[in-house]
């Protein structure tokens, strides 16, 4: 799996029509109409995400691995 940054995921996440509601601290967190969850995104640096929580972010967003 490629390795990517919580920038490049929260870019990711607003074009596929999650919106930024709110920021606390380093951890910037989007919703999106029609859809109950949350997705918490930790932004630090360009350090790169850990896998496990990697895929954990793009299952709930229902984002495929081959669209990173």
């Amino acid at each position: 799996m490629k390795s990517v940054s919580g920038k490049e995921l929260a870019k990711l996440l607003g074009k596929k029509g999650w919106e930024l509601k709110r920021i606390k601290g380093s951890h910037h967190v989007y919703m999106k109409v029609g859809n109950p969850a949350r997705i918490s995104v930790p932004i630090h640096k360009n350090i790169p995400l850990k896998i496990g929580l990697l895929k954990h972010l793009l299952k709930i967003a229902e984002i495929e691995e081959k669209e990173l």
